[in-house]
């Protein structure tokens, strides 16, 4: 059974499972591998639990098999899936904008969904599916009544983007920015700038695609192919590549903002639920992104103005004790200099940081967190928490923990009151547990 024939047999089927512990009945189970796991064990128990098909590549467990269901042995059952998403996003004849980026891609994503939809039929990235399993689950959920579909991609490794882009194959795309993020698997700067890039580099084999991009921004416009249509946004009012400009009317706490076209000086003002004044950008993205696709002025600000963030992600929340702004799913040095800039300018008191350290940054670890250290020196914050081992050795006159447990025993014993508290640190520092405490 070659990639057309499992496509046939997904169509009567049209359920694909990837964990041996949810199997619909009559479904596809496709036996992926990991660091820790091996779904090709757990193949006999899939379709014994009501799956029509397994996918396997151990050909051990194939020979083995003497049940009276289907299993298919293919040389790497990720590449599989992959070929089955793709096959499957080719039935769709419709705009598939493609989003990457270091920072604020699934803020952005969710923008740009928001837009899209007070228009169109969207199938979007749902959370943060947006690795090369993700990917493909999201590409699978692309049914007849869909008219635009947006897909989020995230990358660790030199050629992740250029896997999803193979698999996902987009019309359109949008990089909201480069950064410092997981050096530990890119190796430099440069090497996040090229892998993001990929995404142009796809969109340029491609007749009548679209780029999104941020005009401000030298590292993106640097890689713009020449031979693609390049739809501009920028702050700066006087970039002459720019179709859409925008401006920040106030960050009190919330992001307040005006932007306008090109061709008019008629300004849009827009009050989001956003925090941070770096999401001016990613909002600036969304409504280029709208304004392409025919979705008028009012529906873009209507939709920016009623998109709320979730899952940890510049998210104020109102306590009985406190007000925080809780950004711990991630953190990298630039999108923690931007915490730290943005809180700074906040016109609120008294102010209290709650710091989490840097995860996969590799050989620059040491000097990252030393600078985010020296950030702070110049920051009016009343009290600053440092979370983690990579705190532990710079000499500063913060207060220091080396886990999320520490710091659930100190809020135990005296909880801050009235304060405004910034949580920012990688997701794996944990700690999206204290808001609860706090």
């Amino acid at each position: 059974m070659d990639i057309k024939g499992l496509y046939a047999f997904y169509q009567q089927h049209p359920v694909v499972t990837t964990d041996s512990r949810d199997c619909p009945e009559g479904s596809i189970f496709i036996a992926l591998k990991g660091d820790l796991f091996d779904g090709n064990k757990f193949a006999t128990q899939a379709l014994e639990k009501g799956c029509a098909l397994a996918v396997v590549d151990d050909e051990q467990v194939y020979n083995d098999y003497h049940g009276d269901k289907q299993m298919m042995l293919v040389p790497n059952a990720l590449q599989a899936f992959k070929d089955l998403a793709r096959e499957h996003r080719r039935q769709f004849n419709i705009p598939i904008v493609g989003i990457t980026g270091t920072n604020g891609k699934t803020t952005t994503k969710e923008l740009v969904r928001s837009v899209l939809a007070e228009k169109y039929n969207v199938m979007a990235t749902e959370g943060n599916y947006n690795n090369d399993v993700g990917v493909p689950k999201t590409l699978l959920r692309l049914a007849p009544e869909h008219e635009i579909s947006v897909v989020e991609m995230g990358a660790s490794h030199p050629g992740d983007i250029k896997t999803l882009v193979e698999t996902s194959e987009p019309t359109c795309g949008l990089i909201t920015n480069v950064g410092k993020a997981h050096l530990q698997g890119f190796g430099s700067l440069e090497g996040v700038i090229h892998t993001k890039g990929e995404l142009y580099d796809n969109l340029a084999t491609r007749p009548d695609s679209v780029i999104f991009i941020n005009a401000d921004n030298e590292h993106l416009m640097g890689i713009l192919p020449q031979n693609v249509k390049a739809e501009c946004y920028a702050r700066n009012e006087e970039n002459t590549d720019a179709c859409v400009f925008g401006r920040i009317i106030a960050c009190d706490p919330f992001l307040r903002l005006r932007w306008r076209t090109k061709e008019s000086n008629d300004w849009h003002e827009v009050t989001t639920h956003l925090i941070g004044s770096y999401n001016l950008d990613n909002a600036l993205a969304a409504v280029t992104v709208g304004l392409h696709f025919g979705v008028s002025a009012e529906q873009i600000c209507h939709a920016i103005e009623n998109y709320v963030p979730s899952n940890n992600r510049s998210q104020l929340t109102e306590t009985e004790h406190n007000h925080l702004i809780v950004d711990a799913y991630n953190a990298n040095p630039t999108s923690m200099a931007a915490a730290l800039d943005n809180f700074s300018l906040m016109q609120v008191s008294p102010k209290m940081a709650i710091l989490g350290e840097m995860r996969e940054l590799g050989d620059s670890s040491a000097e990252e967190h030393r600078r985010v250290v020296e950030r702070l020196a110049s920051c009016p914050f009343d009290e600053v928490w440092l979370v983690g081992k990579e705190f532990k050795d710079i000499e500063c006159p913060y207060r220091k923990f080396d886990d999320v447990e520490q710091v659930k025993a100190a809020i135990t014993e005296t909880r801050p009151e009235g304060r405004y508290i910034l949580i920012k640190g990688s997701n794996g520092i944990k700690l999206f547990q204290l808001p609860e405490l706090l």
